[in-house]
């Protein structure tokens, strides 16, 4: 058996702009993109194909870097160049904003869902990462506000089993807060990469962790108990994927369906990565296993797994498109 990448479809989703960055809601009927336009656009399926159903607006004034859908799927949160993170609320096949959070000094980077819903934390140039509480009446208010990097924080990604919060900065290092005693507090840093760290994602169970960088590696972390035994747990680097990208990774997708690793790329690539099942979990071993060379005519920017149909793929680019990608094994003649 092989393993292939072959193409579903490609779409022309902000023309004239980049589209920065792909999310598919928690049911996977729908993908909202965003972009230089400082346009969402939500897309669903129509027969074979994916259809542009709804145009958000007039909600950014300038880029829209990351989206995010909540675990309920009923909101999706957009984050900008223009200082600003807004949460549009889904009403029948339409969306409308319901508010606009604002506090950051510049540009907000990315937006993340806790798990529970009750959580989004936030993240910008100005070096800081606030989490945002929700309560039963859809008021936002900022809990904490913390800074632990030295400069731009590029992202930030939630645990998928509990509230820990994991954030990835332009200082090379990557940062892991827990709350302590109703107050939010870094609990590790991790060094480790070499230039900008880009991107990060759990896995399924979510004891391990995905780094990708400027410095064309992607890392893989793992959870151990910490040394000192006061319960804090630490993350230590197991595997670096090196020697597979010819520019910098600019995000990596652990799929929760088949734990199979997609990455975007500087180098134009989409590539997938999966694990030698027999490898001891502390000496993971994982192979490239399929690639798209030429997924786009410019920068890969962003990969996501469809969270409910195995092998489904979405990736963009600087060109303002969108691939919808099949993963698939196919027999060898």
């Amino acid at each position: 058996m092989k393993e292939v990448l072959s193409l579903v479809q490609r779409i022309s989703a902000h023309p004239d702009s980049r589209c920065w960055f792909v999310s598919w809601s928690p049911n996977g009927a729908l993908l909202a993109s965003c972009g230089g336009d400082k346009a969402i656009r939500i897309w669903g399926r129509e027969g074979d194909s994916w259809i542009c159903k709804t145009v958000l607006q007039d909600g950014h004034q300038r880029t829209v870097r990351k989206v995010a859908w909540s675990p309920c799927g009923n909101y999706l949160a957009s984050a900008s160049f223009d200082a600003t993170t807004c949460i549009w609320k889904k009403k029948n096949d339409d969306f409308e904003s319901l508010t606009v959070l604002e506090g950051h000094e510049n540009e907000v980077k990315c937006v993340a869902w806790a798990p529970s819903g009750n959580l989004l934390a936030t993240c910008s140039r100005d070096k800081s990462v606030w989490v945002w509480e929700v309560d039963e009446d859809e008021e936002y208010e900022c809990v904490t506000v913390l800074n632990s990097h030295t400069q731009d924080v590029k992202h930030v990604a939630w645990h998928p089993k509990k509230e820990l919060l994991a954030s990835a900065s332009y200082d090379n290092n990557i940062c892991i807060y827990k709350e302590e005693d109703d107050d939010w507090e870094c609990q590790a840093t991790l060094q480790g990469h070499t230039s900008t760290v880009w991107s990060l994602c759990f896995d399924a169970a979510g004891e391990r962790m995905a780094s990708c960088s400027d410095d064309r590696t992607v890392k893989i972390w793992k959870e151990y108990p910490s040394e000192n035994g006061q319960g804090n747990l630490s993350w230590k680097c197991v595997c670096t994927l090196s020697g597979y990208h010819g520019r910098a990774v600019y995000d990596v997708a652990w799929c929760q369906l088949t734990g199979a690793l997609a990455t975007a790329c500087g180098d134009d690539a989409v590539r997938v990565f999966k694990e030698d099942v027999t490898a001891s979990p502390d000496e993971p071993v994982f192979s490239l296993v399929a690639q798209a060379t030429k997924a786009h005519n410019q920068d890969a920017n962003c990969v996501s797994w469809n969270p409910k149909e195995a092998g489904l793929l979405a990736s963009c680019s600087d060109n303002g498109e969108i691939v919808i990608w099949r993963f698939k094994e196919e027999e060898l003649d």
